[in-house]
């Protein structure tokens, strides 16, 4: 059944955005789209809106301009959309929350959370899309385990800055964009 009627009777005239964290892999892309098809919220995945504000790939804003210029960008338009004045669904890179002082404005302006995941189901699920993600493309799937556990150990103390930690291991993603709804509902 859709929440989107009782969620904006619920919330009122109070603007709710939800902002998914956590490394690639845990599922951020998937579980905002069950979460904006369910509660009827706009859906914004950052890396996209980067991409289409500068009509090229994230790959090829690294390769052409640099990180540091990305890094720019993603702060400028992560600033924009959570400055938006409509419910709303983000999905943020797995970097994000590491740079700049982004964790602390995405923890200012929305209800974060950590979709946490292990290191074993992270290596299964990105050894099957290895050609996609430019981060881990070069890696032997031998070193992948060891790959994801140091970024995780390094990225995890900025991950747990935000309001709620979701476990996704050994749950389904309408499992996962449930348990956030309910938290949702308690936060407000």
């Amino acid at each position: 059944f859709k929440f989107s009627k009782f969620f904006k009777n619920f919330v009122q005239n109070k603007i709710m955005i939800i902002t998914l964290v956590g490394y690639m892999g845990t599922g951020k892309s998937h579980i905002s789209n069950i979460l904006s098809s369910k509660l009827n919220f706009k859906l914004f995945d950052l890396d996209q809106e980067i991409s289409n504000k500068f009509e090229l790939s994230i790959a090829e804003i690294f390769k052409n301009h640099g990180e540091i210029f990305f890094r720019k960008a993603e702060k400028e338009t992560l600033n924009e959309i959570l400055s938006s004045e409509e419910h709303l669904i983000l999905s943020v890179g797995g970097g994000t929350p590491v740079y700049y002082d982004n964790m602390e404005r995405i923890n200012d302006k929305s209800i974060s959370i950590y979709l946490r995941t292990g290191v074993s189901t992270l290596t299964e699920r990105l050894k099957k899309n290895k050609h996609k993600r430019p981060l881990i493309a070069k890696i032997a799937d031998e070193d992948l385990p060891e790959f994801i556990a140091k970024h995780l150990f390094e990225r995890n103390p900025f991950y747990s800055k935000a309001h709620y930690i979701v476990d996704t291991d050994q749950k389904t993603t309408e499992e996962v964009a449930e348990e956030i709804i309910q938290i949702a509902l308690r936060h407000q």
